[in-house]
This record gives structure tokens, sequence and C-alpha cells, in this order.
């Protein structure tokens, strides 16, 4: 590719892959200086308003989520069982819907693991990715999953850095100030996708539970905060205590922390929950949020603006 480069032609090259390793793989001498990256993410939640819209809020969509709450809310219900991976968004039929998700969750696995990065045993690297779908948005026990697949801590950990850099998982990373009070280094995991984490699970197109609902919404607001923190240029971080006073995320910027709880529920009315009081009274934020289905309002505790905030305004850049 360097030597394609250095020909000067009048044009760009646009070369795409799975994954950052694959390119790495590939891309045996430097272009630095020569090449941009670029990560893409499966289908947003705004795009997939959009596209099953027609397109005809393009320039209003704030308009539609205001006065079309009940489709909103099935449009949700839908992206939170099938994720945003362009295909699947765009195939209508369950059953077509599902032989797509194999065909990606497999091909990924054959090129990607055992093709490219030779993992010997793909069998426990399988039995890893459907353990991490169902501990989603909880701390990672490294001890306990080792142990679970019968690996190494240490193969674990390389398994996990293979997951995260073939776009498959995110790890957040604890939020602390006190080493002695707070639990470090178990870092919580989330999906890119969620249609591959309910697929992994046996549960795509099949959440039933509330809980179940509740966990993908946990994992999907993660999603809209991880994007707004790379525009805002934050952190997000988790943060739990050895008394269990757990606050879903922390929201790091240069001058500030924002404590974020997330509600799957359509709140009525004010109510902070005692973690979050946990995490105000101990590091005064100025400003926390609820992130919820419905409720749109703003309280205040010890100073602490609390803001209430429907999921949907996060995809909207005021709503910081």
């Amino acid at each position: 590719m360097k030597g394609v480069y250095d020909l000067n032609l009048p044009y760009k090259l646009i070369i795409s892959g799975s994954g950052s390793l694959e390119l790495k793989a590939n891309i045996q001498e430097s272009l630095t200086g020569r090449k941009r990256l670029f990560r893409l993410f499966p289908v947003s939640f705004e795009e997939f308003l959009q596209y099953h819209t027609e397109y005809k809020y393009e320039d209003r969509l704030p308009e539609f989520l205001a006065v079309e709450g009940e489709h909103v809310r099935f449009l949700l219900e839908e992206y939170l069982q099938f994720g945003g991976y362009p295909r699947i968004v765009t195939e209508a039929r369950l059953d077509e819907k599902k032989l797509l998700m194999d065909e990606i969750f497999h091909s990924y696995l054959e090129k990607d693991i055992v093709y490219l990065l030779k993992v010997d045993r793909p069998e426990i690297f399988v039995h890893l990715i459907r353990l991490l779908a169902v501990h989603s948005g909880k701390l990672v026990n490294y001890s306990h999953l080792a142990s679970s697949l019968g690996i190494a801590v240490r193969t674990l950990k390389k398994y996990l850095w293979y997951a995260e850099n073939t776009f498959i998982i995110q790890m957040v990373t604890p939020f602390y100030r006190n080493i002695k009070k707070e639990i470090t280094k178990s870092p919580t995991v989330y999906f890119v996708d969620l249609g591959l984490r309910n697929f992994a699970l046996g549960r795509f197109g099949n959440l039933v539970a509330v809980s179940e609902n509740g966990f993908a919404f946990q994992n999907f607001v993660f999603n809209l905060l991880q994007e707004k923190a790379d525009k805002l240029g934050g952190r997000l971080h988790s943060w739990r205590t050895k008394e269990r006073a757990e606050v879903d995320f922390v929201l790091e910027k240069v001058d500030e922390v924002i404590p974020i709880g997330i509600k799957y529920a359509s709140l009525k009315k004010i109510s902070i929950l005692r973690s979050m009081r946990t995490f105000i009274e101990k590091y005064q934020p100025k400003s926390a949020w609820v992130v919820n289905l419905s409720l749109d309002t703003t309280s205040e505790l010890n100073h602490t603006k609390i803001h209430f905030i429907p999921y949907f305004k996060l995809l909207f850049s005021g709503s910081s």
C-alpha cells in the first residue's frame, strides 16, 4: 500500500476490514502520515429511526420523537432485540434475520478468530462470548470467568483483548479516587451490537422478561453515551464500592464528572436511588443524569442538579 500511495495517483484508496487487526496483519509497512483510520459502528438508533420512517423526519427528528411516542417505543424495542448491523436492519423477515445473524457470527469466528488470530480452541472463545453476553453490564471477575472456561487468567485476558479489538465488546474501566474503598481493575463489559449480544444469549428476537430488556437498554444507553463521550473528549467509567453502592456510568470530562443512572422505566416522578446519593455526597458533582424512557425534569440534591433525561434526548448534542 505504501508503494501505491507513493505513486501519487489522483485517487483516494478506501481499505476495509472487519477489524483493525486485519489491517495490521496485512499492511506490513508503516503508513504513518499516509493514512486516516475510520471506525465504523453499527447503524445508530438515530439512523435506524430515519430508515424506518423513510427519512420523512430527516431534519425534524425531535418533532417525530415528541408526537409519536408509541411508535418510537415500538422501534426502540425492535432495536433492542435485533441491534444495528445494516443487513439485519433492512431485512423484514424474522427467520431471515436469524439466518443472517448466524452467518455474521460464524463468519467472524472463522475469519477473524480462527484464520487471522490463530485461536486453536474456538469453542472456548465462543463460550466466552456467550458468558460475556450473560454478564453484560456487570463486573468481570477474571478468576471466576477463567475457571468457568477452564483456561488461565492470562489466556482469558488475551481473548478479551481479541474480542475488544475486533469490535465485539467494549470494556469500561472503574472510576475511583480512593483505592481502598472502591473495587478497581475489574472492568464492566458491554457489546458493540445488541443483536450479536442477544444472539450469543440465544435470545435474538426473543427478549421477553423486563429484566432482559432492562440489561439490553443499559447496553443501548452505553452506546449512546460512548458516542457522546467521544464527541466531548470525555471517558466513560463504571462505579461501585465495596459497600455495593453502584452507579451505572460516570462520564469523566476535563473539568467535571457526571454520574449517570439508567432506568428502563417510564418514570412518573422524581426518584433518586441511594447509590446516586452516595456518589453525590462523596464527589459533589455539578450535575447528575438519570436516563429513562420518558421523564424530563430537573431536581437538586446538595447543590447537584439532577437531570432526568429521556433516552432519545441523548441523540442530540444539546442534551449535555
